[in-house]
């Protein structure tokens, strides 16, 4: 989900609640991307961030994966 908030507050809020977090980044067009571990996760901060989710498209940083060191 994407929300209208720092990603120290989102990462403190998800703590707080005992959801655990898959990924989270900064978002280029300001806020947060939050993925959640579990649906069940996602379903609880839903409700937690209703006030704060951005509706609509947002603008993300291109994502580099890096080549893996195991060569």
């Amino acid at each position: 989900m994407n929300l209208n908030l720092t990603e120290a507050v989102v990462a403190s809020r998800c703590a707080k609640a005992g959801v655990s977090v898959s990924a989270i980044e900064t978002l280029a067009s300001g806020g947060t991307h939050l993925v959640c571990t579990t649906g069940d996760g996602a379903e609880q901060m839903r409700d937690v961030f209703k006030k704060n989710i951005i509706k609509g498209r947002v603008k993300r940083f291109a994502f580099a994966h890096l080549p893996s060191s195991d060569a």
